[in-house]
């Protein structure tokens, strides 16, 4: 009997996951995935890539050869083609490239890398793992297994797109540059010895910035320009990190949860690392928050996309939504219709293959800075979705007591961050937030 060979590709693509996943014996998988490196390989799955290869290129050859023979007669034909015809025949060319040849050529290259595993000591271009997907709340309900293929750099592709068509480019954010690369600025005028200092620090920061944002692969160096915020943060926000909540404790967390958001009356935005948490908490205060009038909206709960969950929230001034990083980063809200801003814990980056990769390669040697600078780059951006007007008034929890220290530069310059007990940081913000509070 003969059997598929994509079949066969993915059933030995599972049995190694499940043989080699460091996860596999845990009891809660973030988002439901299991990971493992691609080499060393099971040994049939060589073979079985080297079929599938074949069969590809068995499926990918008479297309290539269709588009190639469409294009010609438009040369052919060229003194004898209506409009209409060539349109169609070169809307027919791009559909064949774009959907199918382009795709099975992406395919047919992930497999050939299957014979040619990473040379140590050297910095791949791409990352090759095995990664399995499985439905929440459901114990055999695998969803997806596959072999992935990423960038290390993914700006090196945006950079080879964008410079081509491009005249000019603008980058800008407010969170471009971490706090921790800006130069320190002392109090009294500086000697000669902390302005070559200052200059260095200063040289990081954008250097690290255009790292990031792929301005360094661009053929012209970038014109680099910095701007004060126009808002009064010392002011207009209060900062708090909880310190007497159990981390591990669902019941904890949500009970922070319901008590924040009632001393603020709504207007918050809760933030999580893992979905079963968000869907936990939910659960638990849901009824107590309606019964205060505080309608409560959840990504991954309530069965609307993101951008309508967001859209409810602002319109409705006393509502509530918990939402995962896709929400934080999605989320743009002015007024008071978003207040307060509670993260469960440190949004660190997730430990996954993809992760470990660019953390060797792209961390310059210091792998724990590197994971600090993400945490603090979530942190901010978290942060700036409270003010938006120079009337804004907001306020930011953490209930992680673990913060360290060296993450609260992540905050604007003059706030400041208060360690205190839920109970007191409830009573400050609903001081704060009070009509003549603040």
């Amino acid at each position: 009997m003969l059997e598929n060979p994509t079949e066969v590709f993915l059933k030995l693509l599972r049995q190694q996951v499940l043989a080699r996943s460091q996860e596999r014996n845990r009891a809660e998988h973030v988002y439901g995935a299991l990971e493992c490196d691609l080499h060393p390989l099971l040994p049939d799955l060589a073979e079985a890539g080297q079929a599938l290869a074949r069969a590809l290129r068995r499926l990918a050859d008479p297309l290539r050869t269709l588009a190639e023979r469409l294009h010609a007669r438009l040369q052919e034909e060229a003194e004898t083609l209506d409009s209409v015809t060539r349109g169609r025949i070169e809307a027919m060319v791009r559909a064949l490239r774009r959907r199918a040849i382009t795709r099975l050529d992406a395919w047919i290259a992930m497999l050939d890398a299957l014979d040619h595993p990473p040379e140590p000591n050297t910095t791949p271009t791409h990352i090759h793992f095995l990664r399995l997907d499985r439905r929440e709340r459901q114990r055999m309900g695998e969803q997806d297994v596959g072999l992935h293929r990423h960038w290390l750099d993914p700006t090196i592709p945006f950079a080879s797109v964008m410079a081509m068509p491009a005249q000019g480019m603008l980058i800008t954010s407010a969170t471009l540059r971490d706090r921790s690369d800006t130069p320190h600025i002392p109090q009294h005028a500086p000697d000669t010895a902390q302005q070559e200092q200052m200059a260095e620090e200063a040289e990081r920061a954008w250097e690290a910035a255009e790292a990031r944002t792929g301005v360094s692969h661009f053929p012209a160096p970038a014109i680099r320009a910095s701007l004060t915020s126009p808002f009064d943060y010392a002011r207009q926000t209060r900062t708090f990190i909880v310190n007497d909540l159990d981390h591990n404790s669902i019941t904890d967390l949500a009970a922070a949860y319901r008590t924040l958001f009632q001393a603020s009356g709504g207007g918050g935005l809760g933030l999580f690392t893992a979905i079963s948490r968000l869907r936990g908490v939910h659960n638990r205060i849901a009824p107590a928050l309606e019964e205060s009038g505080l309608p409560l909206y959840a990504q991954h709960v309530d069965a609307m996309d993101n951008t309508t969950l967001v859209d409810i929230f602002r319109t409705e001034e006393h509502a509530c939504l918990l939402g995962t990083d896709a929400m934080r980063d999605g989320v743009d809200v002015p007024g008071n219709a978003l207040r307060l801003v509670v993260f469960e814990r440190v949004p660190w980056p997730r430990p996954d293959i993809l992760h470990r990769e660019r953390r060797i390669h792209l961390s310059g040697g210091d792998t724990t800075g590197y994971d600090d600078r993400i945490a603090r780059l979530k942190l901010r951006q978290a942060f700036g979705r409270l003010i938006r007007s120079q009337s804004d008034r907001g306020v930011f929890v953490l209930l992680d007591r673990r913060t360290p220290t060296r993450l609260l530069s992540a905050f604007p310059t003059g706030v400041e961050v208060q360690r205190l007990g839920l109970a007191e940081t409830a009573r400050q913000i609903e001081s704060f937030l009070a009509p003549n509070g603040g």
